[in-house]
Formats: structure tokens, C-alpha cells, sequence
């Protein structure tokens, strides 16, 4: 039980990493400091919006639109320490 505890955690900061990814890449594309028709940095877009745009996307349909703005990956990171936080602090004292 310890052991799936442990591994959920890590996979809450897993995808935190990808959502961040997430963000960065599509700030740097926005620069025009990576180019999409690089192969390499296509595959690593591809796979980070497959990753973090079905949750975003829900998140999305509850917020104002705010015009260019996206806060959207924020409430995701907000939600997943929240998940993280009620973990280690109400699942966590059972376990152990």
C-alpha cells in the first residue's frame, strides 16, 4: 500500500512536469525561438498536448474568457498540488 501511495505521488509530479513542458514549449513557439516543423519538437508538442489537453480542456469550459490569456494550465497545477497535499495529509497518516 505504501508502495502505490508513493507511486501516485510520483506520477502527480510527473504530470505536473508535463504541464509545465506544456506551457513552456508553447510560450517558446509563441517566440519563435522552436520551430513546429522541426520534427523533434513537433513529437514533444504532440505529446504534451495529448498529455495535458483533456484536462485543460475541461478546465477551459468552467473559466471566463479572458481573450489570449490562458490560466488554465495554473488552476490544473493548483489542483494537482491540492490532490497532493490532501494525500499527504488525510491518505498518509492511514497508511503509516
Amino acid at each position: 500500500m505504501i508502495a502505490i501511495f508513493y507511486l501516485v505521488l510520483q506520477i502527480l509530479k510527473l504530470y505536473s512536469y508535463v504541464v509545465i513542458a506544456n506551457v513552456v514549449i508553447s510560450w517558446l513557439i509563441a517566440f519563435n525561438v522552436l520551430n513546429t516543423q522541426n520534427r523533434f519538437v513537433y513529437s514533444i508538442l504532440e505529446m504534451t498536448h495529448r498529455l495535458t489537453d483533456p484536462i485543460l480542456n475541461k478546465i477551459r469550459s468552467f473559466l471566463p474568457k479572458l481573450g489570449t490569456l490562458d490560466i488554465s494550465p495554473v488552476i490544473l497545477l493548483i489542483l494537482l498540488w491540492f490532490v497532493e497535499m490532501c494525500m499527504k495529509l488525510y491518505i498518509a497518516p492511514m497508511i503509516f
